[in-house]
């Protein structure tokens, strides 16, 4: 999800000098229109795109692994903390040797009657 992040920030500083030239050719009654469709049509919808791409590319493993239910797994950056590597469908950076359930009030109830 970095580069989204990134991508976002290099559109808007290209955005803001772009649009502060502008200004001097647009009457102000369009200008906040104007303004509002740029950084919509320049920065939102392009991340808004990347992020649904990120996400379908990436659903199965965020799902569907056994890395998505240990405690190492970062789901917002699809990665393993322990190992600062990305789990694939197909690829588990410790091989199930570290997973660790992560802690949820689920886990801790059930261990307080067992």
């Amino acid at each position: 999800m970095g580069h989204i992040i990134f991508w976002g920030i290099i559109r808007t500083a290209i955005l803001i000098p772009a649009l502060w030239i502008l200004s001097g050719y647009l009457e102000y009654k369009y200008w906040w229109t104007f303004l509002a469709l740029a950084v919509y049509g320049v920065i939102i919808h392009p991340a808004y795109i990347q992020y649904r791409q990120f996400m379908e590319a990436n659903t199965e493993v965020i799902t569907d692994t056994l890395c998505s239910s240990c405690k190492h797994f970062n789901e917002t950056a699809v990665l393993c903390l322990k190992y600062d590597k990305h789990p694939t469908r197909n690829y588990i950076p410790c091989e199930g040797i570290d997973w660790e359930v992560k802690n949820n009030s689920f886990n801790e109830e059930e261990s307080d009657y067992t």
